[in-house]
């Protein structure tokens, strides 16, 4: 699969009432910026069957059914974490029984409207656990938890039948990686890389040397490399976004806050945005392939579209190490 170096994220139009919303959507508008993306060059479409408990993939779903066959993206989603129907507040846990993940599959194909996959991923790795938080999961292991070794043949066989394209692992750490690698090849993974969140660097330099695609995600750090974010904006998040509570809008707030505006004057310099100045960091990282990036109305998309095109200078990367220093950890220059 040849893919844009942007993708689309879809789970920030996934709706409300569920535990990790971002409040509310108008799903026209989802569906409408959604085809704005794809007709300003983006060819493939980030999912996950979690995002609003099915409904991102109904959205998508909604987006590309009306396209022709040579202008549809490619649809990637994601399986691995079940929620409970009649309380969807209730944090999702990390599932990948065989069953359950054969049952997804199907779910997800019935909701984006389509006879395969094109990437199909875990989630996260199977503890057997609840979601605690967005991003992460409640310590320790259920005995009731899938071995890795396991799941990775039941994704290598859904590829085998045809139900999907390639697959994919996101989350799981270089160990795991290897293990699975041992079972079948691991087509691409998708972990957190940003200016702010470095540590996969090991997993991205892992994929680079097995020939793994590399699709990053939440490289604007959920919004707030994006150069529009304040103190007062995350106060007057709605009730119900899950950033209200998150680290990287509380306690991580200022300093977040502080590499983003040490993003500006760079940005100044090439006549792009902040969020385009975040893109290019992520995309000029050896081993990369692609970066997810959210939006929720036409005109976002517009403010990070630039940013494949945009090639930042020694100099540049300098100034973003010296500030990606002083939070987080890994290394700060490509």
């Amino acid at each position: 699969m040849t893919v844009s170096r942007l993708g689309f994220g879809s789970w920030a139009v996934a709706g409300t009432g569920w535990r990790f919303g971002w409040g509310p959507t108008d799903d026209a508008e989802s569906v409408a910026t959604i085809r704005h993306a794809v007709e300003s060059g983006v060819n493939w479409i980030d999912t996950a069957a979690v995002y609003g408990l099915g409904h991102a993939e109904e959205i998508v779903g909604k987006a590309v059914a009306g396209l022709p066959e040579a202008d549809r993206p490619l649809l990637f989603t994601k399986a691995g974490l079940v929620w409970d129907d009649t309380d969807p507040q209730a944090p999702p846990r990390r599932c990948m029984r065989p069953a359950s993940v054969r049952r997804e599959v199907e779910d997800s194909l019935r909701r984006l409207g389509v006879e395969r996959i094109d990437l199909y991923q875990v989630h996260w790795p199977d503890t057997g656990t609840p979601i605690a938080t967005a991003g992460s999961a409640a310590g320790g292991v259920s005995p009731d938890a899938t071995p890795l070794e396991e799941y990775w043949q039941v994704m290598a066989d859904l590829k085998a039948e045809g139900k999907v394209r390639a697959i994919g692992l996101s989350n799981h750490s270089v160990e795991q990686l290897d293990a699975a690698e041992r079972v079948a090849h691991v087509d691409a993974i998708q972990p957190p890389f940003s200016a702010v969140h470095r540590s996969a660097a090991p997993e991205i330099a892992w994929a680079r040397a097995h020939g793994t695609g590399v699709i990053a995600y939440s490289p604007l750090v959920s919004g707030l490399l994006t150069g529009t974010f304040s103190a007062d904006r995350v106060a007057a998040l709605p009730a119900d976004d899950w950033r209200r509570s998150h680290p990287d809008f509380t306690s991580g707030l200022a300093a977040n806050l502080r590499v983003a505006d040490a993003l500006r004057p760079i940005a100044a310099r090439h006549g792009a945005s902040v969020a385009e100045v975040a893109l290019a960091w992520v995309l000029a990282w050896p081993g990369i392939t692609g970066a997810i990036v959210g939006a929720r109305r036409p005109a976002q998309v517009d403010g990070w579209i630039g940013a494949s095109a945009l090639t930042l200078t020694p100099a540049d990367l300098d100034e973003i190490a010296a500030a990606a220093a002083r939070t987080g950890s890994g290394p700060v220059r490509p």
